[in-house]
């Protein structure tokens, strides 16, 4: 029987590298790779359904569980994660100088109320800080350019949050830079931080999120990776053979990198690379970016206790509903 031709749209990372450049394929598929920003991949797919395959922001996913026709079905591969504490900008006249500051001010949401970004923040000032998502006024637009309100978006702000988008001839980055917002929630920097009347709020924001591993355990989740669902109801096996593909191709990325773990700042031209990675693996363990449910059920679990608290889902999902079942048997992935 012929392969399956597919397209799969995803930013390269290293981790899907291998994968991405043809170095390995699917078992039983022919797929073909575009290498997009999610800020391109999540409307085009979103709104189209446009490609077979694409990565997707985990919150975004969830927002699509709510439809009647659900349209995807995700595999346990997270292409994307960040720490957020230091993605929570303000104004430097704002007079925020700790979390609870924050509470009863206007603040902006780069594209959206319930991005993936924007969640974890938010979760994080409420769950350590005791400052709730409700307690601020939105401004919702984005960062960099004006621009209208996306229509693709599958989440919108709950009725208790009292939030407005901005006009086409607004942007973030200007109301924060000139005090209209007090603080900004984005993975997209403002170009005023640091040079201008912009701060992050937690000054150190490395050593934040470093101490909130420590104590919690958690790695923030930001982007998954999901399938057409008409499609995957034709074919379900496409789902274990795109998840056993994409373990291969993080493995041979982890691999490389064990090689020259010694000599990383040489190979790499970025100083105290060697030391940086060192630190890290300390700190993160062997496996810092593990796919599969088991080794990421807190980080999942706290994700869909945060969708539910911000009203972003009418219930709390577990991990085992949202994934595709062929790729469940795998409960851990040690690289």
């Amino acid at each position: 029987m012929a392969n399956l031709a597919l397209v799969f749209a995803c930013l390269k990372y290293n981790h899907v590298r291998a994968l991405m450049e043809g170095q390995l394929s699917p078992e039983g598929i022919d797929l073909t790779c575009l290498d997009l920003d999610p800020e391109e991949t999540h409307p085009r797919m979103m709104r189209d359904k446009e490609f077979d395959i694409s990565e997707m922001g985990l919150t975004f996913y969830l927002g699509t569980l709510a439809q009647k026709e659900r349209p995807f079905i995700a595999i346990p591969v997270f292409t994307s994660r960040g720490f957020r504490h230091g993605t929570i900008y303000v104004n430097t006249g704002s007079g925020i100088e700790r979390p609870q500051d924050l509470i009863g001010k206007p603040v902006g949401e780069h594209r959206c109320y319930g991005h993936d970004a924007g969640l974890w923040s938010k979760g994080i000032l409420s769950d350590e800080y005791g400052v709730p998502a409700e307690s601020f006024s939105y401004y919702i637009g984005d960062v960099r350019r004006a621009s209208p309100k996306p229509e693709w978006l599958p989440l919108s702000p709950p009725p208790q949050v009292r939030a407005e988008y901005l006009a086409d001839d607004q942007s973030l980055d200007e109301m924060i830079t000139t005090g209209k917002i007090a603080a900004l929630f984005s993975a997209v920097e403002p170009r005023a931080l640091d040079k201008g009347p912009v701060r992050r709020l937690f000054p150190d924001h490395v050593a934040a999120e470093r101490d909130y591993f420590r104590r919690t355990g958690i790695h923030p989740i930001m982007h998954t990776v999901v399938i057409r669902r008409e499609l995957y109801e034709q074919n379900p096996w496409i789902a274990r053979s795109l998840y056993t593909a994409l373990i291969e191709a993080k493995r041979r990325h982890d691999a490389y990198y064990r090689s020259i773990a010694t000599k990383m700042h040489r190979i790499l031209t970025l100083p105290w690379a060697t030391e940086l990675y060192a630190d890290n693996r300390k700190l993160l363990g062997e496996d810092p970016w593990p796919y599969g449910i088991e080794r990421n059920r807190k980080s999942l679990e706290t994700g869909f206790r945060y969708h539910r608290e911000q009203s972003l889902s009418s219930r709390r999902f577990v991990p085992e509903e949202i994934f595709a079942p062929e790729t469940l048997a795998d409960r851990e992935y040690f690289g």
